[in-house]
């Protein structure tokens, strides 16, 4: 008695891949929008910490380049405790901030997460400057940063290394504590390509100085509607 060969026909295994296609098809849009709202939460909490890391760097006094006893802001490199701060042969130790933020890349970002973080600090016309590129903060104290003016304004934005990949939305946080976000319905942020300047999320209708009061859920110097994020 011959033995009975088993196995599947043809439509059966195009029944299962057609099935397996479909799972995918609800599957993976979940899990890359599961992947960007995790990025943007991350990016939010990350900024409030970077707050939080200025508030005591701030209150320490221990950045006090014109040594009138009232503290200063700093960047990335000095409160991550990577490079000395302004105006002293110190660094702040513990760092206030992950020394993951003294990898400041060659455009003076830190990337963490899908986002991409810059931090400015002031002029004394309150413009807006960055880092040294690559190493962070200011070793030379040639960046412009204005010590009177770092003694109250400060800025950092974050936004998505990829464009809809990584994220959505690009956020925005001073020394208010605030964060601002917007879905860059004109102009989106995007890695390296698209890039938000100091006074991106300040009020459309004010000066472009940091100074100026941010586009708390109006338009802003970019055009885009800023939203403060409850």
């Amino acid at each position: 008695m011959s033995k009975r060969e088993q196995g599947f026909t043809l439509i059966e295994l195009m029944i299962v891949v057609a099935i397996i296609a479909i799972i995918a098809s609800i599957a993976i849009p979940n899990l890359l929008s599961a992947r960007l709202n995790a990025n943007e939460s991350a990016a939010i909490a990350t900024l409030k910490n970077i707050s939080s890391g200025q508030s005591q760097c701030q209150a320490s006094g221990v950045i006090d380049v014109n040594s009138n006893g009232s503290g200063e802001y700093g960047f990335f490199g000095e409160l991550s405790g990577k490079v000395t701060v302004r105006g002293s042969t110190q660094r702040i130790s513990p760092p206030v901030l992950s020394t993951a933020f003294g990898n400041v890349n060659a455009q003076s970002n830190v990337s963490r997460s899908g986002y991409l973080f810059r931090m400015f600090l002031p002029t004394s016309a309150a413009a807006g400057v960055t880092e040294d590129a690559t190493t962070g903060g200011d070793t030379a104290d040639d960046n412009g940063v204005d010590a009177g003016q770092a003694e109250t304004l400060w800025c950092c934005y974050a936004w998505p290394q990829v464009q809809g990949n990584s994220g959505k939305r690009t956020f925005f946080i001073n020394q208010s504590g605030d964060v601002l976000a917007t879905n860059g319905a004109l102009v989106a942020y995007s890695g390296t390509t698209t890039v938000p300047v100091f006074n991106a999320a300040m009020s459309a209708a004010a000066s472009a100085v940091m100074s100026a009061a941010v586009a708390a859920n109006t338009v802003a110097q970019d055009t885009n509607t800023w939203v403060v994020v409850q």
